[in-house]
């Protein structure tokens, strides 16, 4: 392997978020921990061996259209869940800013039993790549969990248009005594641990939709 190899090499590392530390062989081969610097801010990133033709290339491939002018001096990485939209055939969608404005009853949407839905995340993200970000949301009724929902969203690089997930389509639980509240927390965070988003919501299963003026 060349040098610009290995640091192609070296700089993949960084921005999937595994420079921390690596595993060498000493001269009696004998393997042993090498702790790495701590990560650089993705502005600064972008900044090394900018004359390097092949390097620089490589970069543009993985970072995709980076606007610099956008990049913060942190090398954290920023992540803004700007909605949630419930999507649900034959129903106007629901856009809901976060965090949620509950109605009177204290509820941030109802659904109505036995109908398929799906959820739609808009997200913006700054600074630097977040890698493994996913998000996780469960679900009790009476203080009894009735769901655990994790699913991995992936890694993304800044940019200044917001990302947009979809998450398969469900089917809401039906009959009688699946109607009632619910209690919820919906939590986004990296493979770092960072949490970008913690909230706790609640939310009505109802015979019928409720009334819309769309």
């Amino acid at each position: 392997m060349d040098d610009k190899e290995k640091e192609k090499e070296k700089e993949e590392k960084k921005h999937d978020g595994t420079e921390n530390e690596e595993e060498e062989e000493d001269e009696e081969g004998n393997k042993r921990t090498v702790v790495l610097g701590p990560q650089v801010p993705l502005k600064e990133q972008l900044e090394l061996d900018k004359d390097d033709e092949s390097l620089r290339r490589w970069k543009e491939q993985l970072l995709g259209q980076v606007d610099t002018e956008q990049l913060g001096e942190t090398a954290e990485p920023e992540v803004k869940v700007l909605n949630l939209t419930i999507l649900s055939p034959g129903r106007p969608d629901l856009v809901l800013p976060i965090p949620f404005q509950p109605d009177e009853k204290g509820y941030a949407f109802a659904l109505k039993d036995g109908s398929p839905y799906s959820f739609r995340f808009s997200f913006i993200v700054s600074n630097n790549i977040v890698s493994g970000l996913k998000y996780t949301n469960t679900v009790w009724k009476t203080g009894v969990r009735v769901e655990n929902q994790k699913m991995m969203l992936g890694t993304f690089s800044p940019q200044l248009e917001p990302y947009v997930y979809e998450g398969e389509e469900e089917t809401t639980p039906a009959g009688i005594f699946a109607r009632g509240s619910y209690s919820a927390k919906l939590k986004f965070v990296d493979d770092d641990g960072k949490v970008y988003l913690e909230m706790s919501y609640y939310f009505e299963i109802r015979k019928e939709w409720p009334a819309t003026t769309q």
